[in-house]
């Protein structure tokens, strides 16, 4: 009956940790503040950025871009929540289950404070994502990670 989930990663790029740089443990519960919870409205993308500090007090830059996804329900639900977080009133009588939608969000780590090239990098996977474009998103985030950014003020 609850409409709370757990986050689960399903992809991640690189597969394996870096020895200086491992992957960041429970990520799928930071992506989600206020739990994974399913919604009867599709609500509009979010984007934040947060910092976290690992143990030797290094700073991680993590940006986080959700969407919400359609789902195909199995059975009736109770309690759905609309887009303020409320829940809804149940209906007396059997009706369908109405549409719900779950969060995915797409993150990406760094130790560099680049917001808006984070902003427009989880831009750019989300539409290729959601226009079902024949791109492979291997070759996609490897051509982000291996772009030069300019300093401020710096040379090209």
């Amino acid at each position: 009956g609850s409409r709370d989930g757990q986050g689960q990663i399903l992809q991640r790029f690189p597969e394996k940790d870096w020895e200086d740089n491992p992957f960041p443990q429970g990520i799928e519960l930071f992506c989600q503040p206020s739990g994974w919870q399913l919604f009867t409205e599709r609500n509009p993308p979010t984007f934040f950025v947060a910092v976290l500090t690992d143990i030797n007090s290094e700073r991680h830059y993590c940006a986080c871009f959700t969407f919400w996804e359609p789902i195909e329900s199995t059975q009736p639900q109770s309690h759905p929540r609309n887009g303020d977080g409320e829940e809804e009133e149940e209906p007396s009588s059997p009706v369908q289950p109405a549409q719900l939608f779950a969060p995915k969000s797409l993150v990406l780590v760094s130790r560099l404070d680049h917001a808006e090239v984070f902003r427009n990098s989880l831009g750019l996977i989300y539409t290729i994502y959601v226009d079902g474009l024949s791109v492979s998103l291997e070759n996609v985030i490897g051509n982000l990670l291996t772009c030069t950014i300019p300093i401020t003020g710096g040379a090209q």
